[in-house]
């Protein structure tokens, strides 16, 4: 038969109630005639209240240890699942990453996907039951200790396992109808997108889009997986993520939609020496503490001194170990001081159709403007504008753009089932 992945977010499986409405949704599937995999997250907040739980035991806990607990909400999430699913007559099973043949590499917290055999899965899928795969988690090819793959994890594990699979489709579930053009929290007359291309929820994602994780559509884009994003809370039609050819993007509306990102911050390294290498030594020691920066700006040499400032942001988690870390290099670079500030947000216009259409950057510096917000930093693409702005400006920000690019939709509001977006 043929196969379909599902994939349910932490809202989705909150609690007893909604496994019980998620199980009869896998049994429906089922019987319309498909082999079904199902990924779930962890109930709720449940990752979070661990978080909380090992921060009370220990300020700074192995992080071995840590992955070990944080994958406990999802293995409880898909045993609670396999056993509504048995109650309504129908012969699930569920594995965790490991067991499901996730490999990774050995970062604990933030691992990469690096091969993944199904066999369990495949074993249970030909024996006519539904498998049930915890995501988020893996096991360390090298170590073998089990791994987790960062937030968001569990879209990853199921592109990852709807590609091995050879699925028709990798259905993501949620708490919303769909991607949007603007986080439907912040603009109720955001615009459901009825299709969307790799390229643009690439950009979204990148921008701060919480509906999917970036590196679920990377995985996507690489092998052509449809991704449809659905909620699992109505029966409406969603949205699909798929390989639009440019010709078709010619037709499409220029802006795609607004996202933005609070988790951001960013370092300015003062009075940095004007000449070659210097750029690469500081960038060498972020790349070396194993975080990854977003925009880069640098400033216009000083004649008298020079010197230069560099300023990058970065994800505001990393903040501390990258203060550190170019703290103890300060003497071998050379340059003067360092300076944070973790108060930033990022505000992003993503749109296929902006690299042919003049005047877009204008009129977003203008929409900005008027809304009586300071622009601190520019970042393009040839399908995205990104600013970073005071992180108290974001909402009136989104709403500026989304309003500017005429994106609101007259018939109605977007609605939040869940109350967190995913």
């Amino acid at each position: 038969m043929p196969l379909i992945v599902q994939k349910y977010g932490g809202s989705s499986v909150a609690d007893a109630e909604r496994i019980k409405k998620v199980a009869q949704r896998i049994v429906a599937t089922r019987k319309q005639g498909y082999d079904v995999c199902v990924v779930v997250s962890a109930m709720g907040d449940t990752t979070d209240e661990l978080l909380d739980l090992a921060a009370q035991v220990s300020p700074m806990p192995p992080p071995r240890e840590l992955d070990m607990l944080l994958t406990a909400g999802e293995r409880i999430s898909m045993a609670l699942l396999a056993m509504a699913i048995a109650n309504l007559g129908m012969e699930a099973r569920s594995f965790t990453g490991s067991q499901a043949g996730v490999i990774t590499d050995s970062r604990h917290g933030r691992a990469q996907i690096i091969d993944v055999t199904p066999g369990r899965i495949r074993e249970a899928l030909a024996a006519g039951h539904i498998a049930i795969v915890a995501g988020f988690q893996g096991v360390a090819q090298d170590t073998k200790d089990v791994t987790t793959l960062g937030r968001g994890g569990s879209d990853t594990t199921a592109v990852a396992l709807a590609v091995a699979l050879g699925a028709e489709v990798c259905e993501i579930y949620t708490d919303v109808d769909g991607v949007f053009t603007a986080d439907p929290r912040i603009v109720p007359t955001a615009r459901q997108i009825p299709r969307i291309s790799y390229e643009e929820m690439l950009e979204m994602a990148a921008a701060g889009a919480k509906i999917l994780h970036l590196r679920c559509v990377e995985y996507a884009r690489r092998f052509k997986m449809p991704i449809h994003v659905r909620s699992s809370f109505s029966t409406k039609p969603g949205t699909w993520i798929v390989d639009i050819p440019p010709e078709e993007q010619m037709e499409a509306p220029i802006i795609s939609g607004v996202a933005h990102e609070r988790g951001e911050a960013k370092i300015t390294v003062v009075g940095v020496p004007d000449k070659p290498g210097e750029a690469a030594q500081i960038f060498q020691v972020i790349a070396d503490a194993g975080i990854n920066v977003d925009m880069i700006v640098q400033n216009v040499s000083s004649t008298a001194t020079g010197r230069t400032d560099i300023t990058f942001t970065l994800p505001t988690s990393d903040l501390p170990t990258a203060m550190a870390a170019l703290s103890k290099a300060k003497d071998r670079i050379g340059f003067e001081g360092l300076l944070s500030d973790d108060q930033i947000g990022k505000v992003s216009l993503i749109g296929a159709g902006m690299r042919t259409q003049p005047g877009v950057t204008a009129k977003f510096l203008t929409a900005l403007a008027d809304a009586g917000i300071n622009v601190e930093m520019i970042s393009t693409s040839q399908i995205r504008i990104s600013v970073v702005i005071r992180e108290d400006d974001l909402p009136a920000a989104v709403a500026a753009l989304h309003r500017a690019f005429e994106l609101d939709d007259p018939e109605g509001q977007a609605v939040v089932y869940g109350g967190t977006g995913r």
